[in-house]
């Protein structure tokens, strides 16, 4: 047997290993990666590919950065976790970062991204019955249709795509949809007083990178303001530079109540995540109200104060802007009628591929994979482009020569 073959069959025992013995809840595009660094992942038989994902957006500082791994093991011969049963040395320093970082007088640190949520979504409630005076158990939290915040029973309970509440139900209640980018929908359901705040993504991303109308979060912000509601905003996937900004609500700038962080928090190197916030709102939660036992742990605190330098030392904000302008700019240029659209802001972009000869946007993810670029389709026609924000001008000119190739070839 070839060194090939062996290697090809090593790749298949990996995968059927997932099969036989994980939950069915993914369906990953057929290459096993062993190796990451910058911009490239490389699989188990040395192939080396763009990825174009990013681990949906946590590894905007690139695959390894040296210096957050580096804050990763130094910290990690010391000390990893203390719970918060006891202070630690880590943990006020990273607090007093943070939120000076970000202009907030407080943090409540948490891990994964969904878990963030829900803690803004309790922060909201509280919030609601302790200052704004909302009669127990009436308080409301507005979403927006197309919203993704995670996959727990509260999330999935303000989403509106059936592959994410059906069949889990009873679904949580006091939730309330709007239409998103629709500042009417949005005040006409802000004159119920029981409304204690408004959950978004300033741009969606699982919906296909959906980017409203200028001028739509300072609506936001000032109907908040009108109506006594919170503006939380989930920046989990569209923060921390993605979209050519540290934030995305700086594109207009507006400042939430409430501020979700989360993915590249940690540059893809551990779940990490956050909640900001003022006092006011930070302080209607009380000591036991709340928590998580790995939560502001050490290593956590350590490695997301490097990530965020990384991001601001390196301008990875900027290089987001300018790159995500020509990939855009570029895109536009390729001449296909599978393509129907491209939009975007920042790295942070889609192609929406209408299907044609049975090529759907997975065909075309799966040929993009054996040319190289590493992507993954999302709501079925969208294929989602979002590379680490060190990637560079040759880099983005090589990739959309890849896209191009492989578009084209279903001619």
């Amino acid at each position: 047997m070839s060194v090939v073959a062996e290697k090809i069959s090593r790749s298949e025992e990996l995968m059927s290993l997932e099969d036989k013995y994980g939950a069915h809840n993914y369906h990953p595009l057929p290459v096993v990666l062993e190796r990451g660094e910058g911009v490239f992942v490389w699989d188990v038989e040395g192939k080396r590919y763009y990825d174009f994902l990013s681990a949906y957006s946590a590894v905007n500082q690139g695959h390894c950065h040296p210096r957050i791994i580096k804050a990763l093991t130094d910290q990690a011969s010391k000390l990893t976790l203390t719970s918060r049963a006891f202070y630690n040395d880590s943990l006020g320093e990273y607090e007093k970062f943070i939120t000076n970082f970000f202009g907030y007088d407080k943090v409540l640190p948490m891990n994964t991204g969904v878990e963030a949520v829900e803690t803004a979504v309790k922060l909201a409630r509280r919030w609601g019955y302790a200052v704004k005076g909302i009669p127990d158990n009436q308080a409301k939290i507005l979403f927006v249709e197309g919203n993704f915040h995670g996959r727990t029973i509260s999330s999935i309970s303000a989403s509106t795509d059936p592959s994410s509440y059906g069949g889990f139900g009873p679904l949580v209640p006091g939730y309330v949809i709007v239409p998103y980018n629709n500042l009417q929908a949005l005040e006409n359901a802000f004159t119920d007083k029981n409304v204690a705040g408004f959950v978004f993504e300033p741009i969606q991303g699982e919906a296909g990178v959906v980017v409203p109308d200028e001028g739509y979060l300072k609506g936001i912000r000032a109907l908040c303001d009108k109506y006594n509601v919170l503006m939380v905003a989930d920046e989990v996937q569209s923060g921390l530079g993605r979209t050519g900004k540290m934030l995305a609500c700086d594109h207009e700038s507006v400042r939430p109540d409430i501020v979700i962080l989360g993915k590249a928090l940690s540059g893809g190197v551990l779940p990490v995540s956050a909640v900001l916030a003022d006092d006011e709102i930070m302080l209607t939660i009380k000591p036991g109200e709340h928590g998580s036992t790995y939560g502001g742990n050490p290593l956590a605190c350590k490695v997301a104060i490097e990530a965020l330098n990384v991001l601001k030392e390196e301008k990875l904000s900027e290089n987001s802007l300018r790159l995500g302008e020509m990939l855009r700019a570029e895109l536009r240029k390729i001449s296909s009628d599978r393509i129907s659209l491209i939009r975007g802001k920042g790295l942070f972009t889609a192609m929406v591929i209408k299907e044609k000869d049975g090529i759907s946007a997975w065909e075309v993810c799966m040929k993009l994979k054996d040319n190289g670029l590493l992507a993954k389709p999302t709501h079925g026609d969208i294929i989602r482009f979002a590379p680490p924000l060190v990637m560079n001008e040759v880099q983005i000119m090589e990739c959309v020569e890849i896209i191009k190739r492989t578009v084209l070839s279903f001619n």
